[in-house]
């Protein structure tokens, strides 16, 4: 079952910061990596994919430049920004608690009153 469309906005900023933090890369290779990475199961577009960008860009998480693909192309590749490291590791502690927060529910750790 693909995740919903509230759960792929939930998660498309640290993922997008994720995958820079490996490395510089550009959009479509983005799209790319997030259908990998889910088995398919999220399918992004550039539509999508772009108007995020550039908001992060703007929050200045991370910067861009041009560049030349291998086919001679020009391309434009992002790259994290020191501050977009930061805010990488306070949504993975976000993330980190809701998991723990599930797991302990699935887990029957919590009591209802």
């Amino acid at each position: 079952m693909p995740p919903s469309k509230d759960m792929v906005a939930a998660s498309a900023i640290p993922l997008i910061l994720s995958i820079l933090k490996s490395g510089d890369s550009y959009g479509y290779a983005i799209i790319q990596q997030v259908r990998e990475l889910s088995g398919g199961e999220m399918e992004w577009a550039d539509g999508m994919l772009y108007p995020i960008l550039h908001r992060l860009e703007r929050r200045r998480l991370v910067k861009s430049y041009w560049g030349t693909a291998d086919t001679g192309r020009k391309r434009k590749y992002y790259r994290l920004h020191r501050s977009g490291v930061e805010e990488l590791a306070e949504l993975r502690a976000h993330w980190d608690k809701l998991h723990g927060m599930l797991h302990r529910l699935e887990g029957g750790e919590l009591c209802s009153t």
